[in-house]
């Protein structure tokens, strides 16, 4: 028996009028094509599919496309995919079942893109709803193009429905060949999705297998099955936002940001894609800037605490360093302790790492190294140097850093960092403890470009646990709380000399201490002349033809 959704997206009615073809010129064809591209790009109100779409104060995919793209550049793919439906007797074009997926060519801001749009209207996305071979040949054809691609998720992004088997009269065995072009592209181009919907099976992979992905709040849901295949097998009753709401997957990183409509989450994949090449085989887009490159801002004296324990604003201070307005933060729901994200100096692109004090006092957790690991591979795989400030304590302890396997989440985390190929410009602002100081604070192995405020403070322990440990035995000693205190004191007092990061750089242990309204750095036009441009070869000397080689491809 059919289900309801086999009447959804059904059919686009066709005009009343036959192309005539005269069988001399081509503007009888011609005109069957322009009628079939009439009736799929214009929206059927009279169909459950789309009327759903806007009950649920959903933008249609060609409303998504134009919304995203510069004015009139979208250059359709695969125009009239779907069954067209003739009038027997009179040969008229009576209806139009299109694929549930429009791609094509576009500019973003001036520049070319491809993309992908999944139209939920007609079956939900469905594999039964859909002409598998046009959604891979995109990916590839964006791939081989060189140029980024934009995925708009909504359903299943041509995933499979039982429904499919009566039609083929046989199941089947998955194959690799849905999401290989996928996989190849990271390699190679740029890719951002766009959660539109519920995103469920393959459409999560999609999500999954993107530099960039962003979800709306209250619209989207990302699950590897829906609530009705969930009830079956792990008896959970839960709606599409409690299994897979944004406060689940912007909280545990399987997406990197939150929107708050579909047009914001447009903002966010135009600004995202705007700091990236448009392939590994270029540099990235370096645009004028009005921000004066030697521009001191006052506020960077004081915005450090001169209190140890006390906290400040790190996103303030990203701020007032690098260009005005340019700083794009990626991933700001998971792994707070570490603060990710895009922006300029000269206006050329650089990545910015650094971690939050007001989050677990900054230390590294496994979520944290997570996220470390994941963006400083971007900025390497794209050719973004990377502005480093460092105030790290170290890795969480306790129990919980523990059972999440903080320590191994940590070692990926130094491994991204040490074998990064693009430079990393270290200003050490305060903290720099331990395995975790090592790895933020000295990532290249004395290799890179580095300075520390005058707030610098650093060493194989923060220096009150240190001593704790080191003079166990004689503050245990102490006749009374009071005398160990003082003890305790005394011995802080001791160190506190030694501990100023002037005398360390008096042994040259730190390259140089700068005024912290100097930190504005001025690298970054040398690495963009000299270094850069050397990777760019690299990266082509190491891809053959339009995919990696063996063994080269994207780590996610």
């Amino acid at each position: 028996m059919p289900s309801d959704a086999d009447n959804e997206g059904k059919e686009r009615k066709g005009a009343d009028v036959v192309p005539v073809d005269d069988g001399k010129s081509w503007e009888g064809p011609l005109s069957q094509l322009r009628a079939q591209q009439a009736l799929v790009r214009s929206p059927n109100l009279e169909d459950p599919g789309y009327a759903r779409q806007k009950a649920n104060k959903k933008l249609w995919v060609r409303e998504r496309v134009a919304l995203l793209l510069d004015k009139e550049t979208f250059n359709e793919v695969g125009s009239i995919t779907g069954q067209p439906i003739y009038d027997k007797a009179t040969g008229k074009l009576v209806s139009f079942v299109p694929a549930n997926m429009v791609t094509g060519w576009g500019k973003l801001d001036g520049r070319k893109v491809f993309i992908t749009a999944d139209d939920f209207s007609v079956r939900g996305g469905h594999a039964d709803g859909g002409i598998m071979n046009k959604p891979i040949y995109g990916e590839g054809l964006a791939r081989r193009a060189r140029v980024p691609l934009i995925r708009l998720l909504d359903g299943s992004s041509g995933g499979g429905s039982v429904a499919t088997y009566l039609s083929m009269g046989a199941t089947y065995i998955p194959g690799m060949n849905i999401l290989s072009n996928s996989l190849d592209a990271l390699s190679v181009i740029p890719v951002a999705s766009a959660l539109l919907g519920p995103v469920v099976g393959l459409a999560a992979a999609k999500a999954a297998i993107s530099h960039f992905s962003v979800m709306v709040k209250g619209l989207s849901q990302l699950f590897a099955a829906g609530p009705p295949v969930v009830r079956q097998a792990t008896f959970e009753d839960l709606s599409k936002q409690e299994l897979g709401g944004w406060t689940i997957h912007a909280a545990n990183g399987t997406v990197d940001n939150v929107a708050s409509s579909e047009e914001d989450a447009f903002r966010q994949i135009r600004a995202f894609l705007s700091y990236l090449p448009s392939s590994v085989f270029a540099l990235p887009p370096v645009v004028p800037s009005s921000d004066p490159v030697n521009r001191r801002e006052e506020e960077l004296l004081d915005i450090m605490p001169r209190r140890r324990a006390s906290p400040y604003d790190v996103r303030r201070l990203i701020n007032l360093i690098v260009d005005e307005a340019s700083f794009f933060e990626i991933g700001p729901y998971w792994g707070r302790s570490i603060v990710t994200g895009f922006a300029r100096l000269a206006g050329r692109p650089v990545g910015v790492l650094s971690s939050d004090c007001k989050v677990n006092g900054g230390a590294i957790d496994a979520m944290g190294a997570q996220k470390t690991t994941k963006f400083v591979t971007l900025c390497s795989h794209f050719g973004l140097p990377i502005l480093n400030l460092v105030d790290q304590p170290g890795f969480a302890i306790g129990s919980v850093a523990e059972r999440m396997a903080t320590i191994r989440h940590g070692a990926s985390a130094m491994a991204a960092l040490y074998h990064t190929t693009v430079p990393i410009y270290t200003a050490i602002l305060r903290r720099a403890f331990g395995v975790a100081g090592c790895a933020f604070a000295d990532p290249e192995n004395g290799k890179g470009v580095r300075v520390a405020w005058p707030s610098g403070d650093w060493g194989s322990l923060p220096l009150e646990g240190g001593v704790e440990a080191a003079y166990k035995r004689q503050l245990d000693a102490a006749e009374s709380p009071e005398a160990r205190e003082a003890l305790m004191a005394e011995l802080l007092d001791k160190f506190e000399d030694v501990r100023s990061p002037q005398k360390t750089a008096n042994k040259f242990g730190v390259e140089e201490i700068i005024d912290p309204r100097d930190t504005r750095p001025l690298w970054v036009e040398h690495v963009y002349e000299n270094v850069l441009p050397q990777l760019v070869v690299y990266k082509q000397a190491t891809v053959i033809g339009d995919s990696p080689a063996p063994g080269r491809g994207y780590k996610l």
